[in-house]
């Protein structure tokens, strides 16, 4: 009895393992997920950093290509190298770009001397990098600062003695070029709210994005027509549709 039994219960077991393939109202349904190979392989993506990775690629092995091409620029960090449509309506990657940027964050509160290195390690240098880092290189650590704060912008008193005030106008807002997309493209400038806050004497400072992310759309726009500049007739010969 415990043999049949266990015999039973591996055909059931069997039985439910097998798809079952309905038509109703004319279409067709299955009760598991069927996947089809290909009957041809597909390549593996490259990852490189740089655009002219990308242009290289394109222009010095063309038989790679396939019959159509698109350049989709997904991001301002990320351009993909895919296939027209080909089996089962499936894209083969064949590259894939990655822009290596800096990692200043946004909205972070920094202490002076991390702040400084940021702003020279991540931006280009412009006028009003040079006065935010006028402002926060004149405040020391042990002084007291005095905040005062509209919303919009502040007024930084710094008094290092009962007798020697200074008066510090903190610009804002101000219009900055932080290294975010790839090194070929011209940096996107845009506008950031700086803010300084004191703690217990040891002033902090941070940078907000003020452009509600607009800068985006026009960094992919001239991704897309710097590619479209550097292929030139390889875009017409090689089928190639650049998109953003």
């Amino acid at each position: 009895m415990i043999k049949e039994a266990l015999q039973y219960i591996a055909n059931l077991k069997e039985e439910s393992m097998e798809p079952k393939v309905l038509t109703i109202d004319g279409k067709t349904y299955c009760n598991k997920r069927l996947d089809k190979y290909h009957e041809f392989d597909m390549a593996g993506p490259l990852e490189v950093n740089t655009l002219t990775s990308m242009l290289d690629y394109i222009k010095g092995k063309p038989e790679e290509l396939r019959e159509s091409m698109l350049v989709h620029v997904c991001s301002p960090v990320k351009v993909k190298l895919v296939s027209g449509l080909i089996d089962e309506r499936n894209r083969e990657t064949l590259m894939v770009s990655n822009a290596i940027v800096n990692e200043f964050q946004f909205d972070r509160y920094y202490d002076q001397e991390r702040f400084l290195i940021e702003l020279q390690a991540n931006f280009l240098e412009t006028e009003d990098i040079l006065k935010i880092r006028q402002v926060a290189g004149s405040i020391q650590a042990g002084t007291t600062a005095i905040y005062d704060d509209d919303g919009i912008s502040q007024k930084t008193t710094i008094r290092s003695s009962i007798a020697n005030n200074t008066d510090i106008i903190v610009p804002n807002p101000v219009r900055l070029c932080p290294y975010r997309t790839f090194a070929e493209i011209e940096q996107p400038e845009s506008s950031y709210v700086f803010r300084i806050k004191d703690t217990d004497g040891v002033p902090a400072f941070k940078l907000v994005e003020a452009d509600g992310g607009l800068w985006k759309n026009e960094t992919m726009k001239r991704i897309k027509e710097y590619l479209e500049s550097e292929l030139g007739d390889g875009l017409k010969k090689h089928r190639i549709t650049v998109i953003a």
